[in-house]
C-alpha cells in the first residue's frame, strides 16, 4: 500500500481504501506516506524529467496505478512577480500564483483531478458535491472525463456562468435554498438512497492531496525556498491544509529547511469564522447561523468549515493570522489586478486587498517575500463585475470621450 490515513487529532490509522476524510473523533484523516522508501527515487533532481502537471508529484499522491489517473493537464500554474506593485508598500518580493490558468479556471481542478482519480481506482461511478461554484464545475469536468455521473448542489445565488459551465460538462445541477452547508446536508441525506459518493470538502482524502501540490510547486518555483508569507482566500480551507501538509512533507524528504511560511487566511466581511476565532483568541471555530451571513456568493462564503479547528491550529503554528476584507475592497482590488493583466476572481482579489491591512497591522515586513493566490478567473463572476461603459454612436464620440 502506497499510503495510509492518519487522524490529525487522535492519530488513529485507517487504510486508504476506506476513502474517508474525517475520523470518528472529528479530526481530519490525512494521507501519510513512507518517505524513507519514496525518497530514494522521488528527488528534487528527478523532477526535471517529469511532466509539468501536478502529477509530477505522483509519488506523494494517493493513487497507486497511473492508469487510474484522470487528468486534464492541471497544475504547474505560473508564479508571476508583481514588481510594479512592490513599490506601493514597499515590499521586497510580491508574487501571485495564477491558479485561474487551471483547466476549469480555478484551483479546484487540482483537488478533483486527484479525488476523481482515487475514486476511479476504487470503482466509484456516481459522485455528488455541495459547492459555492468552482468546485461544482471542476467535479463536473473531471467526472465527465472519467465517465462518471455527476450531481452538483449549489446555493440559489451561485453565479449563472458557473451553473452553465456545470451543465456544459454534463452534470445534473440543483439549486439549494440555503448556503453550502445546507447543500451538503441534502447530499448526506440522499447518499444511501441515491448511491452517490459525496466528494465534498474532507469527505475523502483526494481533494486535500490535490491542493497540496500548490505548496510543492511554489517551493520548487522559488528555487526550493519557502516564501515568508502566503496570503490565501479561505472558505473550507482545504488549500491551507494541503499546503501546510506539503511543506512538512518536503522537510521530511530533506528537500528544504527552515520555518514554514506564515499563513494568512483571507475572508469576506460578514462570513469570517476564522477571523472571529483569531480576534477572540478562541481555540475552536464556531458557527453563528445563516442569518448572520451576508457576504457575496463566492468560495469564501463557508460559515461552517468542516476543518475549522485544524485551520485555526495551522494559523497559530505558523504565526499566521486571518483578515476580513469588504466587498468594495475586493472590487477595487479586482480592478487593480486587472490593470496588471491578471484576471482575478473575488477570492483572488481578496488576497491583494488584504495586503494593506497586513501592513497597517505590521504583520508584514518590507523584507518579506509574499505569495498571493489567485484561485479563479474573473470570467466566472462577470455578472458582478459589470462596469459603466459609455455608449457611442460614431467615431467623433470616441474622440470626445478621450479628450
Amino acid at each position: 500500500m502506497q499510503c495510509q490515513l492518519v487522524c490529525s487529532k487522535c492519530s488513529k490509522v485507517l487504510p486508504l481504501n476506506t476513502l474517508r476524510g474525517q475520523c470518528d473523533c472529528g479530526g481530519v484523516l490525512l494521507a501519510e506516506y513512507d518517505f524513507e522508501r519514496i525518497g530514494q527515487a522521488f528527488t528534487k533532481e528527478s523532477l526535471k524529467q517529469r511532466p509539468t502537471t501536478l502529477w509530477r508529484y505522483f509519488d506523494v499522491l494517493p493513487v497507486e496505478d497511473k492508469k487510474s489517473v484522470i487528468s486534464l493537464g492541471e497544475g504547474w500554474t505560473p508564479l508571476i512577480r508583481l514588481a510594479a506593485l512592490e513599490k506601493r508598500w514597499p515590499l521586497q518580493e510580491l508574487w501571485i500564483k495564477r491558479e485561474e490558468q487551471n483547466p476549469t479556471g480555478s484551483f479546484k481542478a487540482r483537488g478533483f483531478s486527484v479525488a476523481v482519480s482515487l475514486l476511479n481506482e476504487h470503482g466509484i461511478h456516481k459522485v455528488a458535491v455541495p459547492s459555492n461554484g468552482n468546485a461544482s464545475a471542476a467535479l463536473a469536468a473531471y467526472a465527465g472525463r472519467a465517465h462518471m455521473e455527476a450531481y452538483v448542489f449549489v446555493p440559489k445565488d451561485c453565479p449563472s456562468p458557473i451553473i452553465k459551465e456545470c451543465l456544459h460538462y454534463g452534470a445534473t445541477v440543483y439549486k439549494v435554498d440555503g448556503l453550502i452547508h445546507d447543500a451538503g446536508s441534502i447530499i448526506q441525506e440522499g447518499q444511501k438512497e441515491q448511491g452517490w459518493f459525496n466528494v465534498g470538502t474532507l469527505k475523502e482524502p483526494g481533494r486535500v492531496e490535490g491542493k497540496k501540490t500548490m505548496g510543492y510547486e511554489v517551493v520548487e518555483q522559488l528555487g526550493f525556498e519557502f516564501p515568508d508569507v502566503i496570503v490565501y482566500p479561505t472558505g473550507a480551507g482545504s488549500g491551507v491544509i494541503g499546503m501546510w501538509k506539503a511543506f512538512h512533507e518536503m522537510k521530511q524528504l530533506g528537500w528544504i529547511d527552515g520555518d514554514l511560511p506564515r499563513f494568512v487566511s483571507v475572508q469576506e466581511e460578514n462570513c469570517e469564522p476564522l477571523v472571529t476565532a483569531i480576534e477572540q483568541k478562541k481555540d475552536s471555530v464556531t458557527f453563528e447561523g445563516n442569518e448572520a451571513i451576508t457576504s457575496a456568493p463566492t468560495g469564501m462564503r463557508v460559515p461552517q468549515p468542516a476543518a475549522g479547528n485544524l485551520l485555526l491550529s495551522i494559523l497559530k503554528e505558523t504565526n499566521g493570522t486571518a483578515i476580513a476584507v469588504s466587498k468594495n475592497e475586493i472590487k477595487t482590488a479586482q480592478r487593480e489586478l486587472g490593470c496588471q493583466g491578471i484576471s482575478s476572481s473575488p477570492e483572488g482579489a481578496a488576497t491583494f486587498a488584504a495586503l494593506q491591512h497586513l501592513f497597517d497591522r505590521r504583520e508584514i515586513k518590507p523584507t518579506d517575500r509574499v505569495v498571493l493566490f489567485n484561485t479563479s478567473h474573473a470570467m466566472k463572476y462577470m455578472e458582478s463585475l459589470a462596469h459603466t461603459v459609455p455608449q457611442i454612436r460614431n467615431y467623433r464620440e470616441v474622440y470626445a470621450t478621450l479628450s
